[in-house]
C-alpha cells in the first residue's frame, strides 16, 4: 500500500470488534502445542506475528489447523516430546514469540536457530540469553546479542531463582517457560509486576504455578516437569489495538463508539485509566471474566481532555499504547508529561523520538527528554502540520497507526510513509476505521 494520507473524520459511531489480544494469541498457540491432546482457539490474532508463532510450533511438532469458521484446533506435541527443527524458526517481526520460544526450547535437549525480519534482527536478545544461560542452555548470537542466534536446549535444564533486573513480561515469561521441563522449581522474583498473561493461562493449562508476595516483590514458582492438559481458549479482544479507537474517538468531535470483547487485565489496561484521567468519557459495559481474563465492551464519546502528569509507575502496564497516548496529549488542554519510559527506545523503533519527530511533523509542540515527552496539548483545535507533513514510520506499525489517529483531529491531514507494517499486528485496521467514520 505504501505511503497514505489520513484527513479529518467524520465522527466514529456504531460498535466494532478489534482482533485479539497478540500476547494471548501467542500463548494459546504456544502452550497448545506442548498440551497433550487436542485445544481449540477462537477469536485468535491473524496476524503476521502470531501466524509465525504457528509455524515455529509446527516445526516442532504440534499439529495445527485452522477450521473455515475461524477457530483454530491444535493438538500438542507434548511437553519433553518436541522434535528438533529441520529449518531455522523464522519468528519474522515478533519479538514476544522469539523471547518465549527460546525458553520453551531452553529445556529441551535439541538445537535450534532463531531467525528474523530486518526489524528484529536488530533487537537485542540478551536479556533472556542471561538467565537461559544459567539454567544451562547455550546460544550463539550474533554481535550485540541480537538474531539470528543458535540455541542449545539443555536436558535436563537446572532450576534456578531469578530476580528481574529490568521489568519485563517477555523475560519472566521465557523463565518460567523453560521451568516448564525443568526438574524442581524455577522461580521468578518480579520487583516491580509485569502483565500476567503467562501465569493465568499455564494455570488454564494444567501446570503448578504459586504466586506469592516476599518483601512487597512477587514470586512465581513453577512446578517442572509439568503434564499439561488441553483447553479451549477463547481471547479476548487486544486492548493495545482498542486504545487507537479509544483515543480516535475521545478526540473526533460527535464520536459515540462501543468497542466490543476488550481485555482489561489489569496489568495490560493502563491506557483506559490514563484516558480517564485525562478527562475521557469511557464506561465499560457488560464485564465479564474469558478464559481467566477480565473482559468488557467499551462505550467511548467524544470528550474534552486535559493534560496530566503520568506517573511511571503505570508504564509496565501500557508500554506499547504510549505513542497512541501522545497523540490524546497532543490534542488535550493543557501539558502532559511522561516519564520511565527508557522501554520506549529499544522498540521496533525508538519510539520516543520518533513520535517526537511525527508529532511535531503533523504541528504539535513536543519536547524530547531522556525518558519521555513533554506535550503542550491545541485544547482539542485541529492539528496544523506543515502542508507536506510526512511522517517518517521507521517500518513501525504502531507508529503509523498512531499517526493515522492524528490524522483524523488535523486540518491539513498528516501523510503516513509507509502503512504496509500495520499488517503485523492489525491487518484490519484501515477498514474498521473507515467503516466507524461513516
Amino acid at each position: 500500500m505504501g505511503s497514505y494520507t489520513f484527513t479529518s473524520s467524520a465522527p466514529l459511531k456504531g460498535r466494532l470488534r478489534v482482533p485479539g489480544d497478540k500476547s494471548i494469541s501467542h500463548r494459546a498457540l504456544m502452550f497448545a502445542g506442548l498440551a497433550v491432546g487436542e485445544s481449540r482457539i477462537a477469536g485468535l490474532l491473524e496476524g503476521e506475528d502470531v501466524l509465525a508463532t504457528a509455524a515455529a510450533m509446527r516445526q516442532l511438532g504440534a499439529r495445527i489447523v485452522r477450521e473455515d469458521d475461524g477457530t483454530w484446533r491444535v493438538n500438542g506435541a507434548g511437553l519433553g516430546s518436541l522434535i528438533e527443527p529441520r529449518a531455522a524458526l523464522d519468528m519474522g517481526n515478533s519479538g514476544t514469540s522469539t523471547r518465549l520460544m527460546m525458553g520453551l526450547l531452553a529445556s529441551h535437549g535439541l538445537t535450534a536457530t532463531f531467525i528474523g525480519d530486518a526489524s528484529l534482527s536488530g533487537r537485542p536478545m540478551n536479556r533472556v540469553i542471561e538467565p537461559l544461560s544459567q539454567m544451562g542452555a547455550s546460544f550463539e548470537a550474533s554481535a550485540g546479542g541480537t538474531l539470528p542466534c543458535m540455541l542449545r536446549g539443555a536436558s535436563p535444564a537446572v532450576p534456578v531463582t531469578y530476580r528481574l533486573p529490568v521489568a519485563s513480561a517477555q523475560v519472566k515469561s521465557a523463565v518460567l517457560l523453560a521451568g516448564l521441563n525443568t526438574p524442581g522449581i524455577t522461580r521468578v522474583i518480579e520487583p516491580i509486576a509485569t502483565r500476567d498473561h503467562t501465569e493465568r493461562m499455564l494455570r488454564g493449562f494444567g501446570a503448578n504455578l504459586e504466586v506469592s508476595e516476599e518483601n512487597g516483590e512477587r514470586v512465581i514458582a513453577i512446578h517442572g516437569e509439568a503434564d499439561l492438559k488441553p483447553m479451549d481458549v477463547t481471547v479476548p479482544g487486544d486492548p493495545s489495538s482498542a486504545a487507537f479507537f479509544l483515543v480516535a474517538a475521545s478526540i473526533v468531535p460527535g464520536s459515540d463508539l462501543v468497542v466490543e470483547n476488550v481485555g482489561l487485565n489489569p496489568t495490560r489496561a493502563g491506557i483506559v485509566t490514563v484516558l480517564k484521567q485525562m478527562g475521557a468519557d469511557i464506561k465499560e459495559l457488560d464485564p465479564r471474566e474469558v478464559g481467566g481474563e477480565p473482559v468488557a465492551d467499551l462505550r467511548v464519546r467524544h470528550a474534552p481532555l486535559k493534560g496530566i502528569e503520568v506517573d511511571p509507575a503505570i508504564v509496565p502496564s501500557m508500554v506499547d499504547e504510549f505513542p497512541v497516548l501522545f497523540v490524546a496529549a497532543a490534542m488535550a488542554e493543557g501539558t502532559t508529561t511522561t516519564t520511565g519510559l527508557e522501554e520506549l527506545r529499544v522498540k521496533e523503533s525508538d519510539r520516543i523520538s520518533v513520535m517526537a519527530a511525527a508529532l511535531t511533523a503533523a504541528g504539535a509542540r513536543v519536547e524530547e527528554h531522556e525518558d519521555g515527552l513533554t506535550i503542550h496539548g491545541t485544547g482539542g483545535e485541529p492539528l496544523r502540520g506543515t502542508s507536506n507533513a510526512r511522517v517518517k514510520t521507521h517500518l513501525d506499525h504502531r507508529i503509523a497507526m498512531s499517526m493515522a489517529v492524528a490524522g483524523l483531529a488535523s486540518r491539513d491531514g498528516v501523510e503516513i510513509d509507509d502503512t504496509d507494517p500495520i499488517a503485523t499486528s492489525f491487518p484490519t485496521f484501515m477498514q474498521m476505521l473507515e467503516s466507524a467514520a461513516q
